[in-house]
């Protein structure tokens, strides 16, 4: 996606989320979706370093896995969200991972992390790790992943804070 359209569709999607934020058509867990309960699927990508990063190094965690990418408002949105709930719940097991679908790669998101202070790991995309998901309709798109390595939830459009916590917190409990 080139420049000049980011910066003319992000402000125009961002104010559209917020409105449905707003009216409740988002922030919803599609309880439906056919991932639901099922086994989470083994991932191995990189991370903005280079170092390889595997959904295996998080065995036991209560793991929320975000797809996003650095020109999205909605999942701009969520950050801080992900930060706060990292900080609050990373001592008792929580692991959050941002999937970053930047196409321009390291070079853009390295610098985002930076700025914004993301606490959690970011890893890049690769052409296969959409699909082991069944997919991404939209981003952001999250899969929240219990212990047993099972889909706990799945979003897809913004969510807030107290979705999530609502959902991890359960979750955490149980060892």
């Amino acid at each position: 996606m080139n420049q000049k359209f980011k910066n003319l569709i992000t402000p125009l999607l961002t104010a559209a989320v917020v409105a449905w934020v707003a009216s409740g058509v988002i922030d919803r867990e599609t309880a439906a979706d056919s991932a639901h309960g099922k086994q989470a699927p083994a991932w191995e990508l990189k991370d903005v370093e280079g170092n390889t990063i595997k959904s295996s190094d998080f065995k036991g965690k209560v793991v929320v896995l975000d797809f996003w990418a650095t020109w999205c408002g909605p999942c701009r949105a969520e950050i801080p969200s992900f930060i706060a709930l990292q900080d609050k719940y990373g001592k008792d097991g929580l692991v959050v991972v941002g999937v970053s679908l930047d196409e321009e790669g390291p070079s853009v998101v390295k610098p985002f992390m930076k700025r914004n202070k993301i606490n959690y790991p970011i890893v890049m995309a690769d052409t296969r790790i959409a699909d082991l998901f069944g997919g991404v309709e939209g981003i952001p798109t999250t899969f929240v992943i219990d212990r047993d390595g099972k889909i706990a939830a799945k979003h897809v459009g913004l969510t807030s804070k107290a979705a999530f916590e609502k959902e991890i917190k359960p979750l955490l409990k149980k060892s």
